[in-house]
């Protein structure tokens, strides 16, 4: 056989192979395993803060929230696609940290869960993530005018209030402004930073917290004090912040944040 002829055949071979791998069925992804048994009362607990989260006007058919799995730091557990106000037991979804659910059993996942997946890879300390759009926050997302802490049971804030533009993430303005990949969601738990609430402009906020009671107070004040805050700043005049000192001084001071979560669990359980 000539070279010309060798040379021939082996393009012909490499044809052949290349079709046959393309005609081949894809393989099926494999779902992520399991990080094991969890506890009904965190269970219960991460459906009572669905609950309390709409009951206080925090999410309305929209808004998730979710907790790290307690076994398994690579695993979050989050409701399918539900109103929070309806979410049951059995509605709560397993995931891996790139957001890839353990056994949906065709239930629908949350489109923006990737904000949950994305905070927890780079936040360990974090335990539970809120994503809402609490409708007195979204001014301060698309204003100059800075979320500041105005009453003590909101001086968590007083560490600064991020906003995210997801213009920046190389999302092109006219496109959905969810958070529907990991890319997005990377972008928003870098601007997120260590903070425990960051903006989202023209859409909401994230809250985290290293455990879903704090989480879902976080999110309740974050609501309060944009409220009291847009007052104030209509009243005129100076306004008198929570300074710095008096914000790290109420972080180090013990705080009583079982009577709230007990009162809250309570009313949105009942119904």
């Amino acid at each position: 056989m000539t070279r010309l002829a060798r040379s021939m055949a082996m393009i012909v071979l490499a044809l052949v192979s290349t079709v046959e791998i393309a005609q081949r069925p894809a393989t099926a992804q494999t779902a992520p395993a399991s990080g094991g048994p969890v506890d009904p009362a965190a269970i219960e607990d991460l459906v009572a803060a669905n609950r309390i989260l709409a009951q206080e006007g925090i999410v309305d058919a929209y808004g998730h929230v979710s907790i790290r799995h307690p076994g398994n730091p690579n695993r979050y557990l989050m409701s399918r696609s539900l109103a929070p106000i309806l979410v049951t037991a059995g509605d709560i979804l397993e995931y891996d940290l790139d957001s890839t659910p353990v056994d949906p059993r065709g239930r629908t996942s949350v489109l923006e869960r990737f904000i949950h997946g994305e905070v927890y890879k780079a936040r360990p300390d974090v335990g539970a993530v809120i994503h809402s759009h609490s409708p007195t926050v979204v001014p301060f997302s698309v204003t100059q005018v800075p979320l500041r802490p105005v009453i003590h049971a909101a001086s968590f804030l007083w560490v600064g209030v991020p906003v995210w533009e997801i213009r920046d993430a190389g999302d092109p303005a006219g496109a959905t402004m969810l958070v529907r990949n990991g890319v997005l969601g990377k972008s928003l738990a870098a601007k997120l930073a260590d903070k425990p609430v960051a903006l989202m402009r023209g859409h909401g906020n994230v809250v985290a917290a290293p455990n879903v009671q704090t989480a879902v107070r976080y999110a309740i004040y974050t609501e309060v004090n944009a409220r009291m805050q847009a007052v104030a700043i209509g009243l005129g005049g100076p306004i008198n912040y929570i300074s710095p000192e008096e914000g790290a001084a109420m972080g180090r001071t013990p705080a009583d944040a079982g009577r709230a979560w007990d009162l809250w669990k309570k009313k949105a359980l009942a119904k």
